[in-house]
């Protein structure tokens, strides 16, 4: 297996490098990125390189590289430029931190995104749903990793609470100290040639797991508050390693904020319990909300529907909505903003002698 193979390269990059119009340029994968400094794995190795100028102009903040992505860089002596990205198969995004609402994409081509919880005082069903929505949106297959579980008597109902929650993803019991367990679910669950992403917030564990896989500290494991259990933010940068099993994993700083967007084509929020009753309510377009003979709102007075499910349910869709009301208006105004700049540009070429 050459070192691209064994880094994900496959038909679907190798059909793009083959057809694109770029010449003499070699395909690389993003394995971090820090300041304007790239590093790449190539076919000969690691390489440190920049992004082209035209591609800066030309892409918009999403679409320029991040870890994960595969490129395409010309060398100049001991470093490279990126010329081009390929095509991603997917993108994991997220709303960007605070009120404004732009989407910051946090890694690409990525197989199955593993949703850390700490079982000490970070366990958080509204929190889990709310990273399975996202993740779904964006084509990715989420599996639950619930840690630090020699901290709680009865690890085995938080898997049962999370398993109530109606989500068709594994659920794994683990603790990142207890290498046992860590072989166990990994052996079964992260696959060589695959890429994994793990997404949590501070303290849940995630270097610590990174470095029970690695077999060595790729980050110093931080402190953790004895007053909150709040740990220290030890990983600053994603980035994309190599396990001993020939999988690969992304880890991403903890995550205070992971909030929703609208992905393209996406006609909602789903739900497999919500989705399958649906089609019983008296009408097609039903919000279930207040309308007489939905479906969704009699599971949950008859208790077949968990309330925890369908109060999520609403919060994120209006979460959603008004996300996508905000681009809309973004939208709107850069048009406006278009026009504007058109006609003072014909107002000058006219007042011209």
């Amino acid at each position: 297996m050459s070192t691209l193979q064994s880094y994900g390269w496959n038909a679907h990059f190798m059909h793009h490098f083959e057809t694109n119009t770029h010449q003499n340029l070699e395909a690389a994968r993003v394995l971090s990125i820090q300041g304007f400094k790239h590093l790449l794995i190539t076919a000969e190795g690691n390489l440190d390189a920049l992004l082209a100028g035209s591609l800066i102009n030309s892409r918009e903040p999403e679409s320029l590289p991040k870890t994960g992505d595969w490129v395409l860089v010309k060398r100049y002596d001991e470093e490279g430029i990126i010329i081009d990205i390929l095509p991603r198969i997917n993108e994991l995004s997220r709303k960007m931190p605070g009120s404004q609402s732009t989407r910051q994409v946090l890694a690409a081509n990525v197989d199955a995104a593993l949703i850390v919880q700490g079982l000490d005082r970070d366990f958080n069903l509204m929190r889990l749903q709310r990273y399975l929505q996202q993740i779904a949106q964006c084509y990715i297959r989420p599996i639950v990793v619930l840690n630090k579980t020699d901290l709680v008597p009865d690890p085995e109902n938080y898997r049962l609470r999370v398993a109530e929650l109606g989500y068709d993803c594994p659920v794994i019991l683990t603790s990142a100290l207890d290498e046992a367990q860590q072989s166990a679910w990994t052996n079964h669950h992260l696959l060589p040639g695959h890429t994994y992403i793990l997404l949590g917030s501070s303290g849940v564990g995630k270097s610590t797991l990174v470095n029970s896989l690695l077999g060595h500290d790729l980050q110093e494991t931080g402190a953790t508050s004895s007053a909150n259990s709040k740990g220290k933010h030890t990983t600053t940068t994603r980035q994309l390693v190599q396990l001993p099993n020939g999988s690969m994993i992304i880890d991403v700083p903890g995550m205070r904020e992971f909030g929703l967007t609208s992905e393209d084509g996406d006609e909602g929020i789903h739900h497999p319990m919500i989705d399958a009753l649906a089609p019983q309510c008296r009408f097609g377009d039903c919000t279930h909300q207040h309308e007489p003979g939905c479906a969704v709102v009699n599971a949950v007075e008859n208790g077949d529907l968990p309330e925890i499910v369908y109060r999520s349910y609403q919060k994120l869709l209006r979460e959603q909505n008004h996300f996508q009301a905000s681009e809309a208006d973004k939208r709107r105004m850069g048009k406006q903003f278009g026009k504007i700049a058109k006609q003072v540009s014909k107002h000058r070429k006219d007042r011209k002698y």
